[in-house]
């Protein structure tokens, strides 16, 4: 019996959904599950997962985690990670980043009725810089050293000005006018964290104006060119899961670590060497530090006692 054109047509496209089922519905997950079982994969294709000497699984090798309290401070026996911006913090589920890039230095802020009130302003935005800021200035407070940053004021927040009066013709503001410390909310801040600018007295950001017309001009002050604090300190990765931190970072921990653990810093430094991975096939990226394999070191030699 002769097939009708639009029967075998039919019957031509069953068979593709037949064979390609069979190939990549079975044949290639089963391909993929069993190359997973190759000696020096296998451990891989699990996850990495990192286990105590008694044998727990408290981690990934390559999934960062955060070792803080319950409010978030940090647990000053533990190295600290970078910041994460996934999720809480290192949340597997929900990797990301800020988005947010240089050009982020200007604060929207927050309604001060709703903060007194005690409520949340969902509109209100920190920018990367003032994020950068606040984390340095912390960091530094934690490790008892400078958190000075270019850019940034002594209380944390980034020093960006408005400044109004009549412009030149690339758009400078030549004879200013009038002077606003952008980031700085008056009620929140007892004075800008410059008082004159040309010699124009310096105003608290008042919410709710529009300082559109001003120049935005970032304050680098006398911070040095190269703070205390390291960069990767104070910026989350781009996927927020990152489970390494560098050499300098670590480094910069260790008398906060030794104090806690009660053990010398060298003993200390020790550790994060024997934790610290070279750079990718000898070229590429930057030496870095696993931070939960470098704790649980620490956990496992030097138990904290507090």
């Amino acid at each position: 019996m002769r097939l009708s054109s639009q029967t075998r047509r039919h019957l031509a496209a069953l068979r593709a959904l037949l064979v390609l089922t069979v190939i990549l519905g079975i044949a290639y997950p089963v391909a993929i599950w069993a190359v997973a079982f190759i000696p020096g994969l296998h451990h891989r294709a699990q996850g990495s997962m990192v286990r105590t000497a008694d044998g727990r699984i408290v981690g990934s090798r390559i999934i960062g985690q955060s070792f803080t309290d319950k409010d978030g401070d940090p647990l000053k026996q533990y190295v600290q990670s970078r910041p994460s911006n996934a999720g809480d913090g290192y949340d597997p589920t929900s990797t990301s980043a800020s988005n947010l890039g240089q050009e982020s230095i200007v604060d929207t802020l927050p309604d001060p009725a709703l903060v007194k009130a005690g409520k949340e302003d969902a509109n209100a935005k920190t920018s990367l810089l003032t994020q950068v800021c606040t984390r340095s200035k912390k960091v530094g407070e934690l490790e008892g050293v400078s958190g000075a940053r270019p850019f940034c004021t002594p209380g944390g927040i980034g020093a960006v000005l408005a400044v109004m009066g009549p412009r030149d013709g690339q758009g400078h503001v030549t004879h200013p006018t009038r002077v606003v410390s952008l980031n700085e909310e008056c009620g929140v801040v007892a004075r800008p964290f410059v008082a004159t600018y040309d010699g124009v007295p310096v105003e608290c950001a008042k919410y709710g104006e529009d300082y559109a017309k001003g120049e935005v001009v970032p304050v680098r002050g006398g911070a040095p060119a190269h703070p205390v604090v390291p960069a990767d300190a104070v910026t989350a990765s781009g996927s927020g899961l990152d489970p390494h931190i560098s050499p300098a970072y670590a480094r910069l921990q260790a008398p906060r670590i030794a104090r806690t653990r009660g053990v010398s810093e060298q003993r200390v430094l020790a550790a994060i060497k024997d934790n610290e991975d070279g750079r990718v096939l000898g070229f590429a990226g930057e030496p870095r530090v696993n931070v939960l394999t470098l704790n649980i070191e620490l956990d496992e030699k030097y138990p904290y006692r507090g």
